[in-house]
């Protein structure tokens, strides 16, 4: 199914205080995978940030999975290639507009 409101995608600063920060508590994990994987760092971090916001708004393999005390859980897999590698890259979305989660 597709994302609701995948279009209106908002990623906020999520990639650059979590998900590819090497200094974040939790994050530094994700952050070192994105970058030994598939060459993606802070220094080029368009590039997720746009295959993001591509599958949020065209895919239509979003999973719905209920809510979650937050609002409607969707869970989207797609896959990513860089000059480096390919990954199948991990979102959640939570009420459909902010991404939750990232990871591979």
């Amino acid at each position: 199914m597709k994302l609701p409101n995948g279009q209106r995608a908002d990623l906020g600063a999520k990639l650059e205080e979590y998900v590819l920060n090497p200094l974040h508590r939790d994050g530094r994990h994700k952050a070192r995978v994105f970058e030994s994987v598939l060459g993606i760092t802070l220094d080029n971090r368009e590039i997720l940030r746009e295959a993001i916001v591509t599958a949020a708004a065209n895919s239509d393999d979003a999973e719905p999975r209920g809510d979650n005390g937050h609002g409607e859980l969707y869970v989207l897999r797609f896959p990513l290639v860089t000059a480096n590698s390919s990954a199948v890259i991990l979102t959640a979305w939570i009420g459909c507009v902010t991404l939750s989660a990232g990871g591979t």
